[in-house]
C-alpha cells in the first residue's frame, strides 16, 4: 500500500544532504525512540521504515533512481491544479492501495503503524487521524496483520495510541492557536476512542488534564460570541456552572484541575463579566449567592442595580438591597445602600445611611455639591448618577453604551406607579443604628471580619484601590453644574411618589417635622430637626423608688438579653447559614481585566541552534522541572522539553516524589557559556551552562535539610531537534 511520505522526511534531512548529514540523521532517528506505550513490534516496523530510507538515500545509484522519479512527481504537482489537495483518506477494496498526486511511497501492511508514527513525530496530526481511523475497522488489514505474525491485539492498540496521541498533540496545538473549541474536540475524540478500547489510562490521564485546562479559555471563547449564538453562549455557562460546583463556589477552595488559583478564578469571572450580560449575570450570580458567597453577593447586586436602573425595574433594586443588608455583616456598603434608597424614592433613608457611611472620599464629593442645600440629597443625586454610569454599567455586556439619567429614571411612569405602592421602610432612624450597633458585636468574636472595603473594591483605572465608585476628582466629573442641574431635576421628576413616601415616613415618626431656610414649609429642599417635646406628667415622690427600682429591673434584663443576643449571634456564625460573615475572599469589581495564565508553550524551533535559541530552551527545562518536581507535580509537562532516555529517566524520578508526597523547590540563575552545532548534524547540538541551583526539599510539607542543596553547577546539555522542536536528550555534570 502506498502512504504519503519520501525518503528524505522519514529522516528528516533535505534533498542536498551530505552521505555525512544522511549517517548522522540516520543514527538520530534511531535513537530516538517512539512512546514508552508502544509495543516492541511497532517500534521495529518504525526502524525498518528508518533503515529502508538510509539503504536507498546512502547508496548513490539507488539515490539518483530514487531522486529523478521524486523530482518528476514534485514537479507534477507543483503543475497540477490539483496539487496541494490533502491525501485521500479512504482506503479502497484494492488492498489499499490509495489513488494520490501527492509524493508516497510502497510500504508493506505490517509497515503502516510505523509510517503513522513518523507522521505523527513530523507533525501531519490530521493526516494520521485520517488515515489511521478506517484501519480499525477494516477486516482486510486485520487479517494482514495476523498472517504477519504480529498479534493483531497488539497492532490494533498500537495504532489506537498513534491516533489517541494524534489528537493530543493536535488539540494543543489548536490551543497554542487560539482555537480552543477544536481543541477540546479534538482532545475528547482521543479520551473517547481510549476510553472506548479500554487501553491507555496514562495517555488518557494527559488528555482529561489538558482538558480540564482548556475550559476557562473554552467558557471565555463561547460567552464572547454574538448573542445570535444562544446555544454556543449557553454552552459556556454551563461549562462554568461545572467548574463553579466543582470549586465550591467563586471563592471556594475546591479542585477543578484548571490550574487556577483562588486570586486567578477570581480574576477570571471578573473578565468574563463584560461578555454578559444583565440578565445572565443575575441568574448567575444570584445562585452562586446563595452558596453563601460574599463576593457573588455583590456581584448580584451589580446585576440587581444595572437591570433595575437601565430597564426601570424598581423591584429589582429593591432586592438588590435586601442583599447589602447581608453584606453589611461584614463590611460598610452605606453607600450602597443610600443609592439604592435614593432610586427607591426613600430620601430619608437614604440620608441615613450616608451619616452611617465610613467613606470619607465619597462623602466629601457629596457634602462638596451639596453646599448650598440644606440637606445631602443633590450631591447623592449627582455621585450616585455617575456611580452608575462609571462602575456599574460598563460590566455588562447589554448596558456599556448606555447613559445613565436619575431625570428620566424618575421621569418613567412604571417607576413613579412602583414608587407610588412601595412600604414604608421598617426601620426608623433608632432602629437602623441599633441594628448596625447588634452587627459590630457580633463581628467583635471574630477577628476575621477585618476586610476593608477597599480590598473589596478597587478602582475603575486599576491604579490605587479605594472604592469601587468613581473618583471625586474635579477631572473625573466632566461638567459638574450640567450633571448637578440634571440631579436636581431628577428629585422634581421623582413627582408626588418621592413627596408622599418622605411624609408618610414623618407621619410615622412626629419626632421629626420639616425645616426650611426661609421659615416656611414649602421650601424646595427640606432638613429635619427634633419637634419640641411634650410636657411630662410629674411623678409622685413616694413612686420615685419603685420607678427607679423597676428601671434598675430593665436595664439589667436589657443586658442580660443583649448578651445572649451576642452569644447566639456567635453560635449562629458556626452554622453553615453564616458562611457569609466569614472571612471570604473578595474581587476588584474595577480592576481591569488580567488573563489567564496561559499554558507554558513548546519550544518550537526549525533554524539553526542559536545562543538565543539555545537559552530558551535552557530556561524552559529549568521552568518545566521546578513545576514537574515541585509541590503541584506536574509531570506531565517533562515530555515537552525532554527527549529519551532523559525522558524516561525523570518522569520515573517526579512520579516517585508525586507518590511519596515529596517535592522540591527550586531557584535557578543560568547563563549559556558556549554552543556547538554543525550544518553536518543538523539535528543535534550542544550547549554548555553555568547554572547555579538553590534546591529545598520537602517530604509531607516539612522541611528535609538533608536533601537541599546550594551548587554552583557547570552542566553540559545535549539537544535533539524532533519534528521542528529542540529537546534535551541529556546531560552531565561537568
Amino acid at each position: 500500500m502506498q502512504i504519503p511520505l519520501d525518503y528524505y522526511r522519514i529522516l528528516g534531512v533535505p534533498i542536498q544532504a551530505t552521505v555525512d548529514q544522511l549517517s548522522q540523521a540516520y543514527e538520530d532517528r534511531t535513537l530516538q525512540l517512539p512512546r514508552r506505550e508502544y509495543s516492541e513490534a511497532a517500534i521495529d516496523s518504525r526502524k525498518s521504515l528508518l533503515s529502508e530510507a538510509y539503504e536507498v538515500l546512502s547508496d548513490s545509484e539507488s539515490r539518483a533512481q530514487y531522486d529523478a522519479n521524486f523530482l518528476t512527481t514534485s514537479y507534477e504537482l507543483e503543475s497540477s491544479p490539483e496539487a496541494g489537495q490533502s491525501f485521500s483518506s479512504q482506503l479502497n477494496g484494492n488492498n489499499g492501495v490509495v489513488e494520490s498526486r501527492t509524493p508516497s511511497i510502497e510500504i508493506d501492511k505490517e509497515q503502516l503503524v510505523g509510517a503513522l508514527i513518523i507522521l505523527q513525530e513530523l507533525g501531519e496530526y490530521e493526516l494520521v487521524l485520517n488515515l489511521g481511523k478506517p484501519i480499525l475497522s477494516n477486516l482486510d488489514y486485520s487479517t494482514s496483520a495476523k498472517g504477519s505474525g504480529v498479534d493483531p491485539k497488539i497492532t490494533r492498540a498500537d495504532t489506537v495510541l498513534t491516533l489517541a496521541v494524534a489528537c493530543l498533540e493536535l488539540g494543543r496545538e489548536q490551543w497554542q492557536q487560539g482555537q480552543y473549541e477544536q481543541a477540546a474536540l479534538s482532545g475528547q475524540t482521543g479520551q473517547d476512542l481510549l476510553l472506548q478500547e479500554g487501553l491507555f489510562p496514562s495517555v488518557r490521564g494527559e488528555i482529561k488534564a489538558d482538558l480540564y485546562r482548556l475550559r476557562p479559555y473554552r467558557i471565555l471563547e463561547l460567552v464572547a460570541l454574538e448573542e445570535k449564538y444562544r446555544l454556543e453562549r449557553r454552552k459556556g455557562l454551563q461549562i462554568l456552572q461545572e467548574m463553579l460546583q466543582e470549586r465550591g463556589g467563586i471563592d471556594g477552595t475546591g479542585e477543578d484541575e484548571s490550574g487556577l488559583s483562588i486570586d486567578d478564578f477570581l480574576r477570571f469571572i471578573q473578565q468574563l463579566r463584560s461578555y454578559l450580560t444583565a440578565a445572565e449575570q443575575q441568574e448567575l450570580f444570584e445562585a452562586e449567592a446563595r452558596r453563601p458567597s460574599a463576593v457573588a453577593t455583590y456581584l448580584a447586586v451589580y446585576a440587581l442595580l444595572g437591570r433595575g436602573f437601565a430597564e426601570r425595574q424598581p423591584a429589582h433594586i429593591a432586592r438588590a438591597k435586601e442583599m447589602l443588608v447581608r453584606l453589611g455583616h461584614r463590611q460598610d456598603v452605606h453607600l450602597e445602600q443610600a443609592v439604592c434608597a435614593l432610586l427607591l424614592g426613600q430620601t430619608e433613608e437614604a440620608t441615613r445611611a450616608l451619616e452611617l457611611s465610613q467613606e470619607y472620599e465619597p462623602l466629601a464629593f457629596i457634602r462638596e455639591h451639596s453646599v448650598d442645600s440644606p440637606d445631602l440629597l443633590p450631591g447623592l443625586c449627582l455621585y450616585g448618577e455617575r456611580w452608575l454610569q462609571n462602575e456599574v454599567f460598563p460590566h455588562f455586556r447589554d448596558l456599556s453604551r448606555q447613559q445613565t439619567s436619575l431625570k428620566e429614571y424618575f421621569a418613567d411612569e412604571q417607576v413613579q406607579a412602583y414608587l407610588e405602592n412601595l412600604p414604608t421602610p421598617e426601620l426608623p432612624h433608632q432602629d437602623y443604628a441599633t441594628a448596625n450597633g447588634a452587627e459590630a458585636v457580633a463581628a467583635s468574636f471574630s477577628d476575621n471580619f477585618t476586610e476593608s472595603r477597599e480590598e473589596v473594591l478597587g478602582t475603575t483605572n486599576g491604579a490605587t484601590a479605594t472604592a469601587a465608585r468613581p473618583s471625586v476628582t474635579t477631572a473625573n466629573l466632566g461638567d459638574d453644574d450640567n450633571l448637578a442641574s440634571n440631579s436636581s431635576s431628577a428629585l422634581t421628576y421623582a413627582g408626588a411618589s418621592v413627596e408622599r413616601n418622605s411624609r408618610r415616613q414623618r407621619h410615622n415618626n412626629p419626632s421629626l417635622v420639616p425645616v426650611t431656610t426661609n421659615g416656611d414649609n414649602n421650601g424646595g429642599g427640606r432638613g429635619f430637626r427634633k419637634s419640641p417635646r411634650t410636657k411630662r406628667a410629674k411623678v409622685h415622690p413616694r413612686n420615685t423608688r419603685w420607678v427607679l427600682f423597676a428601671l434598675f429591673v430593665l436595664l439589667i434584663l436589657g443586658g442580660a438579653g443583649f448578651i445572649i443576643f451576642g452569644v447566639v449571634r456567635f453560635l449562629s456564625n458556626l452554622t453553615a447559614g453564616s458562611n457569609l460573615e466569614r472571612d471570604q475572599p473578595s474581587i476588584e469589581l474595577s480592576q481591569p481585566p488580567i488573563s489567564i495564565p496561559p499554558q507554558p508553550t513548546q519550544v518550537v524551533l526549525t533554524g539553526p541552534l542559536t545562543a538565543q535559541t539555545a537559552q530558551k530552551v535552557i530556561e524552559v527545562w529549568l521552568d518545566t522541572k521546578r513545576k514537574a518536581m515541585g509541590r503541584e507535580h506536574k509531570v506531565e509537562l517533562l515530555s515537552q522539553i525532554l527527549a529519551e532516555p532523559s525522558l524516561s529517566s525523570r518522569r520515573q524520578t517526579a512520579q516517585r516524589f508525586k507518590s511519596e508526597n515529596y517535592h522540591m523547590e527550586y531557584q535557578h540563575s543560568m547563563k549559556v557559556q558556549s554552543v556547538s552545532y554543525s550544518n553536518a548534524t543538523p539535528n543535534r547540538g550542544t550547549v554548555e551552562v553555568a547554572v547555579r541551583e538553590i534546591a529545598n526539599a520537602y517530604q509531607g510539607g516539612r522541611p528535609q535539610p538533608g536533601d537541599s542543596y546550594n551548587s554552583n553547577l557547570r552542566v553540559r546539555y545535549n539537544l535533539v531537534r524532533q519534528g521542528g522542536r529542540w529537546f534535551i536528550r541529556d546531560w552531565r555534570v561537568l
